[in-house]
């Protein structure tokens, strides 16, 4: 436990911060798990709409820097190629 006030300050932000891009991140996988569970349903018009919700999620949590822009692009194009698959 720090005894200087400013690094107080700054676990108590940290800790604050965590949890925010932990929740996010967790947001971004529930997206994506709902997308994936539609499309094994075979439910286009679900997947339709999670696909949406999903794109934006990992489009957010890149903008956030909580996954690399690299990854997001790899994830988006997998969840294309299942759309596409679908048609």
């Amino acid at each position: 436990m720090p005894n200087i006030k400013s690094q107080m300050k700054r676990d108590r932000k940290n800790k604050e911060q965590q949890a925010k891009n932990k929740a996010e991140k967790s947001a971004m996988k529930t997206a994506m798990k709902k997308f994936d569970a539609a499309v094994t349903a075979g439910d286009k018009e679900a997947a339709a709409t999670t696909y949406k919700v999903a794109v934006s999620a990992v489009d957010r949590a890149a903008g956030k820097n909580l996954i690399h822009k690299n990854n997001a692009a790899h994830k988006k194009s997998a969840m294309d190629k299942k759309m596409n698959e679908m048609a």
